[in-house]
């Protein structure tokens, strides 16, 4: 899992020309994971605006507006892809335009059974 890391005020701040010219290089990167046969899904997300985050505790739920936690960088987005090695999939996190004024991370997805375990 690429997920992708960055200053939400600062996207929105960049001219049009310069946002949609940084879109075409998603598109391309995209366009060039699926050509390499890497490419399983991937998405931009709304801004933290449009979050909220739940809890339950003691079977009573709560419901706060915003993502968890204030963060100089939110999560903006996220690339699943099949890579071979960390090594394969830091390649292509180097690759993604937010690498260049935000973050990416890299991070394994532990693969569970379709079967629920034996209780």
């Amino acid at each position: 899992m690429l997920l992708i890391y960055s200053d939400e005020q600062e996207w929105a701040s960049l001219p049009d020309g310069e946002r949609n010219a940084i879109i075409a290089e998603y598109f391309v990167l995209t366009e060039e994971l699926r050509d390499h046969g890497s490419y399983v899904t991937g998405s931009p997300l709304l801004p933290t605006a449009a979050a909220s985050t739940v809890r339950v505790r003691n079977a009573e739920q709560f419901v706060t507006d915003g993502p968890y936690a204030e963060t100089k960088e939110q999560l903006g987005g996220y690339f699943l892809i099949d890579a071979e090695s960390d090594e394969e999939a830091r390649a292509w996190a180097t690759r993604i335009p937010a690498a260049r004024y935000g973050a990416i991370e890299v991070r394994p997805v532990l693969e569970v059974g379709a079967e629920a375990p034996a209780a």
